[in-house]
This record gives structure tokens, C-alpha cells and sequence, in this order.
């Protein structure tokens, strides 16, 4: 059988996004880059905590990090974020195997 999905990359892609915690990163994620104290404010959560959840997200590619100063920034990894497109398309994620489309209002704090 040819593996169309690439199923072990889709299972640890999946397996990465399953915890309410991360998919609330990355909702937060969707408005743009935020350092790991911006996501624990937002998300009313310890910086060990969040810490954790990025480093889960960075290993399975769907986050970067970038220094900048003392703060290491957080964003949706560009390989795989797209933009609310022109044609109306929602905000996604392009995982490869499936898309993880974000419908509904802003995250809290967002503005």
C-alpha cells in the first residue's frame, strides 16, 4: 500500500496537537509571535508549563523560535501557517496529512 498521508509524521504531527493546552497555544500563535511570558499571561498559565508545551510543538515542526534580545518569540512554524487568504479561507494550518482550520472570535487579548 502506498502512504499517501506519510502516517508516522501525520500520527506525531497529530500526536503533538493533542492537548487542549497546545491547541490553545497555538491559537494564541495564530495572531503572530509571542515570547513564553506573553503565553502564559494569556493563557493564565505557569511559564514551566507553557515552556513544556512549546518544546513538544517545536519538536513536531509546528513551531520556530527566534532570540530577540533576552526573549526567545514563539510563531507558527511558515511551512505550514497560512493567512486568512483573499478567497475567504479561514487561518490554518497546512499539516500535510489534514488542514487545522481556526473559525470563531479572537483569542482573548488579542487586538
Amino acid at each position: 500500500m502506498r502512504d499517501r498521508l506519510d502516517s508516522e509524521r501525520c500520527a506525531a504531527v497529530l500526536k503533538a496537537l493533542a492537548a487542549a493546552e497546545r491547541l490553545r497555544i497555538v491559537q494564541c500563535l495564530f495572531a503572530g509571535p509571542r515570547s513564553v511570558s506573553e503565553l502564559a499571561e494569556l493563557l493564565g498559565d505557569d511559564l514551566a508549563n507553557v515552556s513544556h508545551h512549546l518544546g513538544v510543538l517545536r519538536k513536531a515542526d509546528l513551531v520556530q523560535d527566534q532570540r530577540h534580545g533576552r526573549f526567545i518569540h514563539y510563531q507558527l512554524h511558515p511551512d505550514i501557517f497560512r493567512p486568512r487568504s483573499a478567497d475567504g479561507l479561514p487561518e490554518r494550518l497546512e499539516l500535510g496529512c489534514c488542514c487545522l482550520n481556526l473559525t470563531g472570535d479572537a483569542v482573548e487579548g488579542e487586538s
